[in-house]
């Protein structure tokens, strides 16, 4: 069964425009995925596509002006607003995208002691340390006198402790050299080969698919397919949406093929399939009503065409 099940989760943020006038901007839409203990699943995306907010629902950490619909389960259980509390921190474990949610006025060590859970703080931090290859001189370090690559072992060191089932890695490797963004995905794939569950939020799907087992394809808001990474491979032919093909063909080593034209803003979406306008087989039938998605061949998609 699924740690995570995410079905039709659409959030929506309340604006004012004009004198007062109140207006609700969809920005996620039915969006679905599960992860089940043991894997990695990868959520692949451009920027604007709900990444990041797909991973702040998860965690309950929307800000106050939004609305959410559909359901997110743990466990087989809803996540409401208490139990995310109740679970945050403990068996659902953020690793975030930037170094600066460190505390600038703990030391290393402490920072990861105070994640502990269970068993001994300093035991339980010192292996941590010795897993990620921090030694002990790191202990006493401020994050400022870290280096890069330290810092996010520090910061997966603190997911470890926790003994969290579920991690959320919410784009743990930009900006980082190849060396260190290698480092950091296996480290994510040593957790899920100790039966946690993760997701793994990125925009590079090169570096994703080093340690993925699936991977789902978000495009303005939406999900357009969930496939095995393993169908990330030769021309694309395997991959059942479109926009999956453009992705995997941008890449320098298959072709470096631009997409044209740009993802829609959340107030512009079109009617139909979001993906309509920058599709070349788009039809009448995508512009009517959004697709639904649908099981082809081991993976799930939402494309009329697909088959």
């Amino acid at each position: 069964m699924p740690l995570l099940e995410v079905d039709g989760l659409s959030v929506a943020f309340a604006s004012y425009t004009g004198r007062f006038k109140r207006t609700a901007v969809p920005v996620l839409h039915n969006m679905n995925l599960d992860v089940n203990p043991g894997e990695i699943v990868a959520v692949i995306g451009s920027s604007g596509s709900g990444k990041s907010l797909l991973a702040h629902a998860i965690l309950g950490i929307l800000p106050g002006n939004a609305t959410v619909t559909g359901t997110i389960r743990y466990d087989g259980e809803h996540l409401a607003p208490h139990r995310i509390e109740a679970l945050r921190g403990r068996e659902i474990a953020l690793v975030p995208q930037s170094v600066g949610f460190l505390n600038p006025f703990m030391r290393a060590g402490a920072q990861v002691r105070s994640a502990v859970r269970g068993g001994d703080p300093a035991a339980e931090q010192r292996k941590a340390f010795e897993r990620y290859r921090l030694g002990r001189e790191a202990e006493p370090l401020f994050p400022h006198q870290l280096s890069g690559g330290m810092a996010r072992r520090v910061l997966v060191s603190m997911a470890t402790v926790s003994g969290a089932r579920l991690l959320v890695a919410d784009e743990p490797t930009p900006g980082l050299d190849p060396a260190v963004v290698r480092e950091t995905v296996a480290q994510l794939r040593e957790l899920a080969d100790g039966d946690a569950a993760v997701l793994l939020i990125s925009h590079d799907l090169e570096s994703a698919l080093q340690a993925a087992d699936r991977v789902a394809v978000f495009y303005a808001g939406t999900t357009v397919e969930i496939a095995p990474a393993a169908d990330f491979a030769g021309d694309g032919s395997r991959l059942r949406h479109p926009y999956s093909r453009a992705l995997w063909k941008a890449l320098p080593q298959n072709g470096f093929e631009p997409l044209p034209g740009r993802q829609p803003s959340p107030g512009e979406l079109p009617e139909g399939c979001v993906f309509a306008p920058r599709c070349e087989n788009a039809t009448a039938a995508c512009a009517a009503e959004r697709p639904v998605m649908r099981t082809v061949r081991g993976g799930k998609v939402g494309c009329v065409h697909a088959t």
